[in-house]
């Protein structure tokens, strides 16, 4: 049954003439978060080519909402602009003139409006204002049954209904004094809170080194609110230089299922090495530097600070309210000959037999990146890092457990960067002791394709007629080239073959993503959006079944 059906009637008048085989309309349905503290939510596009100019159009659109469709939208905008067909977002709408604004109201919204038409293309945008519920993994429906102009009926190319998803603006640009925030983990705390970290990037979107600490915001009710910022890991003007030059990033955070302990770890940059390999404390010849742990030289073999970037975990006992002092694991788990160890950001996992897995990665002793994971046995007194996955250069990566027992790590392949063929796709690798030994496993490189970016990987285990099962779900920018597509796909079958998908955000952003259960019933998503910096989704488990 449709929930929104949207009757559109436009009338074309050129010097008192109806304008008949002037025009050619095409529609296109938009794939985004709708957010409920967003004014615009762009869901449809009309594009209008026409082969003359008019200083008055008359049109009409008609939609019914149902129920659910009413609980969800309070206010129906259109929008006009020739000759640009970039997608509309709040922080460009001067560069649109708004048509008309209703209410919504349950059964009928007429909407008559007045716009003018520009020769060639010219583009109507349908957005909507929606209003603050709790249920907001239940998706919505928009669809149409007539497009008519100058009494000629339009092909719908739009494909029948597209669905619609609402989300929650967890972290926004230039939110609460942080300029950007980045790079997104998410776990449920025992206690059904969700806790999320990121980077807190102070000054610009820039990568370390910076002036950022591991922030953190907590929800209470679901996802539905989020908490303002804590912060994690801040090491102030450590050795007395500038917050700019102790930057921390890259959060992974693991919960401890056994005992409620939630680990973040961040790494932390002191200073600033440059493409030589040579420390300086922020600043070379009287002018500051800027380099990063992944460029060049920018970390180093060895433990000390100034010879390379420092591995920092905190602890929480209190599900995320509180951290403990950052504790530095580089000396107990870096190879010394080691460029980097460095966690992998997104979320860890706890085995069935109680070991704490974190995803972690680094550059060897020639400088080449690599993949691995991190694990404790004793409940995160001690950990041990493990032999890099694949002899490829690799980086960002997370891990599942599999049911037969092996660890799954899916990882960012450098080779794609350049490689957009049949065999594009994330390097993947299982290993039965902890690291010692990997072995790639079929998929690697031919099932998931990516940009060249973080995604995420995930096991959600739940029951269904009283029997345990689990499935295996997969997020990232489902493209080769660009980082667009936010994608679910799920594997019923151990990770060897991924079926269904469930697009999110097929806008462009920076495309990394992290899941969690938010009860067995439901799916959590926080990722880095098209629509904010951060945002959150939930999705039905019989949505992705």
């Amino acid at each position: 049954m449709r929930e929104l059906r949207i009757l559109f009637i436009f009338i074309c008048c050129l010097g008192g003439s109806t304008a008949e085989a002037q025009i050619d309309v095409t529609t296109k349905e938009y794939h985004l978060p709708v957010l409920a503290d967003q004014e615009i939510n762009a869901v449809k596009r009309f594009q209008i080519e026409s082969k003359t100019s008019s200083a008055l159009s008359k049109g009409e659109l008609v939609l019914e909402l149902d129920k659910r469709a009413h609980e969800v939208i309070e206010e129906i905008n259109l929008w006009y602009i020739s000759g640009d067909s970039a997608l509309m977002k709040q922080n460009n709408i001067s560069k649109y003139t708004a048509v008309k604004k209703i209410k919504a109201q349950l059964g009928k919204n007429k909407i008559s409006f007045q716009t003018k038409l520009e020769k060639g293309s010219n583009f109507l945008w349908l957005s909507i204002k929606v209003r603050p519920i709790k249920d907001i993994e239940i998706p919505f429906a928009i669809g149409y049954d007539k497009f008519e102009i100058a009494k000629q009926k339009i092909k719908n190319n739009s494909k029948g209904e597209s669905l619609h998803r609402l989300g929650i603006a967890v972290r926004r640009h230039k939110q609460e004094d942080v300029h950007t925030s980045r790079i997104p983990g998410i776990i449920t705390a025992k206690d059904g809170s969700l806790i999320s970290v990121y980077d807190a990037r102070y000054e610009s979107g820039r990568d370390l080194q910076g002036h950022m600490d591991i922030g953190v915001s907590r929800s209470v009710d679901r996802g539905n609110t989020w908490l303002p910022i804590e912060v994690a890991i801040d090491m102030g003007e450590y050795g007395g230089l500038a917050q700019k030059f102790n930057g921390v990033s890259d959060p992974n955070i693991l919960l401890d299922e056994k005992n409620g302990d939630i680990y973040v770890a961040g790494l932390w940059m002191h200073g600033v090495i440059d493409e030589t390999g040579t420390w300086y404390p922020g600043t070379k010849d009287g002018k500051e530097i800027w380099n990063h742990q992944w460029k060049t030289r920018g970390s180093q073999p060895g433990f000390d600070i100034q010879q390379t970037s420092q591995f920092l975990m905190v602890k929480s006992q209190d599900n995320g309210k509180s951290w403990s002092k950052p504790v530095n694991l580089t000396t107990m788990c870096k190879k010394e000959e080691w460029w980097l160890w460095a966690p992998a950001p997104g979320s860890g996992f706890t085995m069935k037999d109680s070991t704490l897995i974190m995803p972690t990665q680094g550059r060897d002793k020639t400088g080449r990146a690599f993949s691995n994971i991190t694990y404790s046995k004793d409940h995160g007194k001690t950990w041990t890092t493990s032999n890099p996955a694949l002899p490829r250069s690799t980086t960002e990566c997370m891990a599942v457990e599999l049911e037969d027992g092996r660890i799954m790590l899916n990882m960012r392949s450098n080779l794609n960067a350049s490689n957009k063929g049949p065999d594009n796709g994330r390097a993947i690798a299982t290993t039965v002791d902890m690291g010692q030994t990997w072995v790639e496993h079929p998929t690697s490189h031919n099932a998931l394709i990516e940009p060249t970016c973080m995604a995420s990987i995930y096991k959600h285990n739940y029951t269904e007629n009283g029997t345990p099962r689990s499935i295996i779900i997969f997020c990232n920018p489902d493209s080769k080239y660009n980082r667009v597509n936010i994608t679910l796909k799920v594997s019923a079958d151990n990770a060897e073959t991924w079926e269904r998908k469930v697009l999110l955000d097929e806008g462009k952003g920076r495309g990394y993503s992290c899941i969690t259960s938010v009860d067995e019933h439901t799916i959590g998503v926080l990722y880095e959006s098209s629509q904010a910096d951060l945002v959150f989704q939930r999705i039905a488990l019989k949505d992705l079944l």
